[in-house]
């Protein structure tokens, strides 16, 4: 993004006069235009709503007003996600650099570092060894390091480009010493930790190949298909993490994943099955969709 365009207030008050009705007719949420807006200007939400900028003589922008139209014409007509015009989005306590190297990260995520943290004080998980396996922009070794102030989190990501969002996201939240990170496949490049680990948390690529393309415009045509993708019953991710992470985590160590709604049944199977598990639960996430598995390694 380009840094610190000045405007008028007149400026900023035609654009969004004219993004608003263009939201309107397109049939997206006029509030992402005021957002977008609190994001790469000074203003706040009264501001805008009040509309008291209009006579202002300079505004700030990072953007120069050609380029916000630029983005915002490609919000409107190929979907592009807000997220990634303002090259930000709010997550748990943070804000989160974003790009279309990585997923969006969804409000309903956040819901896995409160259960890490459930697992961690009843079993006595707060410190060691913690992985986040396929990292993304980051958030959750992010919201790990937050939580667990005495545990190294090492996250991991096969993408090059999505571990560079989450080193500037740790970076600029603080958390860069605590957090550690690695390119490679799952738990391939922490082998050097094989049964250390007090715990494993992972938003894998759940959806089934052939649903991919049926997913919202702003998802199939911008987000990553490697975050997406788990293959032909969206499960082959998550088999390979309850096959491999008895070896990584330690004796009472919890893995715990985010998956699709309608895989739970399948999923607490699979974890039986393995042998490896005990006390395995599924959670929901606010809307009341199972979502989430927790498990631990036999003692």
């Amino acid at each position: 993004m380009a840094k610190q365009q000045s405007v008028t207030g007149m400026e900023v008050w035609q654009w969004r006069n004219q993004a608003l009705k263009d939201a309107l007719s397109t049939d997206i949420s006029p509030v992402e235009v005021d957002w977008l807006l609190q994001e790469i200007t000074e203003l706040d939400r009264l501001t805008l709503h009040l509309e008291s900028f209009k006579s202002w003589q300079q505004i700030k922008m990072q953007l120069s007003l050609t380029e916000l139209d630029r983005l915002w014409q490609r919000r409107l007509h190929e979907r592009l996600p807000i997220q990634y015009i303002a090259g930000v989005t709010p997550w748990r306590y943070f804000k989160l650099a974003v790009s279309n190297a990585v997923l969006i990260p969804r409000p309903e995520t956040e819901i896995l570092i409160d259960l890490a943290v459930n697992a961690a004080e009843s079993k006595g998980l707060q410190s060691g060894h913690w992985a986040d396996l396929g990292t993304g922009s980051g958030a959750i070794a992010l919201g790990l390091a937050e939580v667990l102030t005495n545990a190294t989190i090492h996250a991991v990501d096969v993408s090059a480009e999505a571990l560079e969002v989450a080193k500037t996201n740790a970076e600029n939240l603080g958390f860069n010493k605590r957090v550690k990170f690695y390119q490679g496949d799952w738990w391939k490049p922490l082998e050097n930790w094989k049964g250390q680990f007090s715990g494993m948390v992972s938003n894998p690529p759940y959806i089934p190949s052939d649903t991919v393309l049926t997913l919202q415009p702003e998802v199939v045509k911008h987000e990553p298909h490697l975050a997406l993708d788990g293959g032909a019953d969206g499960l082959d991710c998550i088999r390979h993490l309850i096959a491999v992470a008895p070896a990584y985590l330690r004796l009472g160590g919890v893995w715990l994943i985010e998956m699709m709604a309608g895989q739970a049944e399948t999923v607490q199977e699979l974890l039986e099955t393995n042998g490896s598990y005990c006390d395995i639960s599924i959670h929901a996430d606010l809307a009341g969709i199972e979502r989430f598995a927790v498990a631990y390694v036999n003692m």
